[in-house]
């Protein structure tokens, strides 16, 4: 995981896992639990990009 991709995780979640998966499920569910939740977009996002 580069320092750019845990930035944007941090504060963008949705932005960071598009980046690494693309505009799939993937982006949905977090873009999804960010509006909601903004802490379990977050938890997400690290976890797709670390998978």
């Amino acid at each position: 995981m580069s320092i750019l991709t845990i930035i944007l995780n941090i504060f963008l979640p949705p932005v960071g896992v598009a980046m690494n998966k693309g505009i799939g499920k993937d982006f949905i569910i977090n873009l999804i639990l960010t509006l909601l939740f903004f802490v379990p977009g977050v938890i997400h996002a690290f976890y797709v990009t670390s998978k």
